[in-house]
């Protein structure tokens, strides 16, 4: 029996970035009061969401992993309550510039680096014009408490993300985000189809899924966003079992035994029966296999 307690975070945030660090340290600090071993915090909580406008000056929130400044002070955080914390940055490598993950473990040392895989440009949401196309790959850490995989905001939209962690040993699925609003259609209101496609995750990889999102509305030029929070924790068939509401600054908490849900994927057969040899279609854009 390998039990772990696991915890999502759900805060707004403002334009200074110590007060953003400031914030999330109390709420890691007392999700680990509660017992939580590895906690998430949201997509980019160092600053507002700059993304929403196209602004050349915003090229200077990136930094190296090796120099940033949530990733160096969250990695003494970890170590001092024995916690593992996936960090999401805004990573500068040489002319690279990521949408970043660090996933720092309990002893407060770097397990790894992803960078987000699916980058979405849209209004409020114009991140081609700051982040490269990641590069790792999807990846997997085995932390002092589990197996666990990551993907940031629009990559939890792909179920082939999710099934390559799966098949990569993930235990738990987690997820930094910032949704919310859509600037130029008010109207439009994602929550309940952003929450459907990662309890899909669980569901059909039986295994959690951790969500961390932010709230408050947050104003970039002539651009407004609000984000509807509603971070959430899945259990292996995707049931939500931990839900924030759309404006609380608050913790989530969960917990799960790693071995009993090894378990129930085995007993599923949902992995012995896969066949790739049919998947083909999948590698391509439109859909057709190219036969030799």
């Amino acid at each position: 029996m390998r039990k772990v307690k696991v915890a999502a975070t759900q805060m707004s945030c403002c334009e200074h970035i110590e007060d953003n660090i400031a914030k999330a340290e109390g709420l890691i600090r007392k999700a680990a009061k509660e017992g939580a071993r590895i906690i998430l915090t949201q997509e980019l909580f160092e600053t507002l969401y700059f993304c929403q406008k196209e602004k050349p000056e915003y090229y200077d929130y990136a930094s190296e992993v090796s120099e940033s400044k949530a990733v160096n002070y969250f990695k003494k955080i970890a170590k001092e309550l024995e916690v593992v914390l996936p960090v999401s940055f805004y990573e500068k490598k040489n002319n690279a510039r990521y949408n970043a993950l660090a996933v720092i473990d309990a002893d407060g040392k770097i397990l790894g680096v992803y960078r987000k895989s699916h980058i979405p440009d849209g209004p409020g949401y114009e991140e081609k014009y700051y982040f490269n196309p990641g590069d790792t790959g999807f990846k997997v850490w085995n932390t002092r408490y589990g197996k666990i995989g990551a993907g940031i905001c629009w990559d939890q939209w792909y179920p082939e993300a999710a099934r390559c962690m799966a098949l990569m040993g993930a235990e738990i699925l987690f997820y930094p985000t910032a949704i919310g609003s859509e600037p130029e259609k008010p109207e439009v209101d994602s929550k309940d189809h952003w929450q459907r496609c990662m309890t899909g995750h669980a569901a059909c990889n039986l295994i959690p899924v951790v969500a961390s999102n932010r709230v408050g509305s947050e104003k970039i030029g002539d651009s407004e966003i609000t984000f509807y929070g509603s971070s959430f924790i899945t259990d292996g068939v995707g049931e939500k079992i931990a839900e924030a509401g759309r404006s609380e600054e608050t913790i989530l908490l969960a917990e799960f035994d790693l071995d009993a849900l090894a378990r129930q994927r085995i007993e599923w057969g949902i992995f012995r029966d896969r066949r790739p040899d049919l998947y083909k279609a999948i590698l391509t854009y439109d859909g057709e296999v190219q036969t030799p």
